[in-house]
């Protein structure tokens, strides 16, 4: 029994602080699915919940800091009786949240583990399930783990170590971009390869006749069974970007050009939290790339309405004709308000927040 009480106390103190650093390494990402869970509140039990939509960030890296302090708390056994409930509460929390998206459908990724492993609703419910029987398993057997390996001021050292090491950790990427990139337009990606499946989709039909239900891996000649369902046998050799389209003012498509050679993205999002201050040293990047040697060709890119981003072309003096794309596709792109993606024949030569706008030296170096 001591043997199986220390691992399961080894286990929630380890994927608490994973968990926990996954989110700060992301903090915009996981403040983007509270959102969506504050928007899905609000629409279910009343417009309080947009209170906290605002907030989004703030908690991002509250919850996930705490996440990573708890954890370790645990694995120093620190204060342990009050951890413990500390943990119970967390638990209780994401258990609901992850339940109530799975039952209702509402929000089909957690975000439990940000974009470095996705689970679908009932799988991240059934995780927390998991966790809780770790905690269940510790909490009744705590007289296993009497020792305390920091107790008093040291201990407290420690723990308030861990939790300025993680704000930090969030903190830094909140303010440039994640650490590690998971999202397939991390630099290095083929754009346009991953708009295009691994190999050809095969697929079964679900077929119905007579009361019977049968699946066919041919579609049947036997015009007697009647069609059900079609589902991808090998989904994971999918295209993994479905979503990415540029347009222009008229509708027109200009996703193959921005594929195709040298082309700076001026990415901004939406023009009500797009920081203003940095727009004289972007006009100097557009102007810069515009004359570089290597021909790259600035795009801006943006997911506002037409009206809306002329208004605040002028008022930033943004130079050159903009485009359109889709909001979430912008997101997932960077995460930075506005950003910058370099691209050689849709390959994402590199990607730099606002806060780290390079020269054109730079660009001509990463190119």
């Amino acid at each position: 029994m001591r043997t199986l009480v220390r691992l399961c106390w080894l286990l929630l103190g380890g994927l608490f602080i994973f968990s926990g650093l996954i989110k700060l390494n992301d903090p915009i990402g996981t403040a983007y699915k509270l959102e969506e869970y504050f928007e899905v509140f609000a629409q279910d039990f009343g417009s309080f919940f947009m209170v906290f939509h605002g907030m989004a960030r703030t908690l991002s890296i509250t919850l996930s800091s705490l996440e990573v302090v708890l954890g370790v708390a645990l694995l120093l056994r620190w204060n342990l009786r009050t951890t413990l409930w500390s943990l119970l509460v967390l638990l209780v929390f994401f258990a609901f949240l992850t339940f109530y998206s799975a039952a209702f459908n509402k929000v089909t990724d957690c975000g439990c583990f940000g974009d470095f492993i996705k689970l679908k609703p009932w799988t991240s419910f059934f995780k927390d399930m998991f966790l809780l029987l770790l905690w269940a398993v510790v909490f009744f057997n705590q007289r296993y783990l009497r020792r305390v390996f920091a107790k008093g001021t040291l201990g407290t050292m420690y723990v308030t170590f861990a939790l300025a090491v993680a704000v930090g950790i969030g903190v830094y990427a909140l303010g440039h971009l994640p650490y590690f990139d998971f999202l397939p337009y991390k630099v290095g990606n083929d754009i346009g390869k991953l708009m295009q499946p691994a190999a050809p989709l095969r697929y079964k039909y679900i077929m119905e006749k007579g009361g019977t239900t049968q699946e066919f891996t041919e579609y049947p000649t036997d015009t007697l069974w009647k069609f059900k369902q079609m589902v991808a046998l090998n989904p994971e050799d999918g295209p993994k970007i479905t979503d990415f389209r540029v347009w222009g003012g008229e509708q027109e498509e200009l996703t193959k050009e921005v594929l195709t050679g040298n082309k700076l993205l001026v990415i901004i999002q939406n023009t009500t939290k797009a920081d203003r201050d940095r727009f004289p040293l972007i006009n100097q990047l557009i102007a810069g790339a515009d004359s570089s040697k290597k021909r790259i060709t600035p795009m801006i890119i943006t997911s506002s309405s037409p009206n809306e981003f002329d208004v605040f072309r002028h008022e930033v003096n943004l130079p050159g004709k903009y485009y359109f794309a889709d909001a979430t596709v912008l997101k997932s792109m960077i995460r930075s308000n506005p950003g910058f993606l370099l691209l050689q024949d849709g390959v994402v030569k590199g990607k730099y927040h606002y806060h780290d706008i390079p020269s054109r030296a730079k660009l001509e170096e990463a190119l």
